[in-house]
C-alpha cells in the first residue's frame, strides 16, 4: 500500500524558516511529478510548488524566491524549504505524488495527510 507522510510543520515567527519533508513508501514502480499544496481556513487548496522527476520546478507566484522544492528520487522524498515566511503562509501543507504502484499499470495521484504550518506576526 502506497503512503505519503509529511513532516516538519510547526509554529514559526514571521521572517523565519521551516523545512517540510515528505516520503512516499510502499511498493512503487515510478513517480512522476511530486508537489506541495496548501489550504488555509476558508480557502481552496492551492499549488505551492511542484517538481518533475527530472528536477524541473514550478512555483506559485506568492512563494517564488522564498520557497525551494527539491526531491531525492532514490529515496522517494520531496522537500520544501520555506524562507522569509509570512503570516499569509499559514495553512495545512499537503504533499502529493503522481505515481504508479508496483504490479499495477494504473497511475494515480496520492496525497499525504497534511502538516500544519503557522506563521505568527
Amino acid at each position: 500500500q502506497v503512503q505519503l507522510v509529511e513532516s516538519g510543520g510547526g509554529l514559526v515567527p514571521a521572517g523565519g524558516s521551516l523545512r517540510l519533508s515528505c516520503v512516499a513508501s510502499g511498493n512503487i514502480f515510478s513517480i512522476r511529478a511530486m508537489g506541495w499544496y496548501r489550504q488555509a481556513p476558508g480557502k481552496q487548496r492551492e499549488l505551492v510548488a511542484s517538481i518533475t522527476a527530472r528536477g524541473s520546478a514550478n512555483y506559485a507566484a506568492s512563494v517564488k524566491d522564498r520557497f525551494t522544492i527539491s526531491r531525492d528520487n532514490a529515496k522517494n522524498t520531496v522537500s520544501l524549504q520555506m524562507n522569509s515566511l509570512k503570516p499569509e503562509d499559514t495553512a495545512v501543507y499537503y504533499c502529493n505524488a503522481d505515481l504508479t504502484p508496483a504490479f499495477s499499470g494504473l497511475g494515480s495521484v496520492y496525497w499525504g495527510q497534511g502538516t500544519q504550518v503557522t506563521v505568527s506576526s
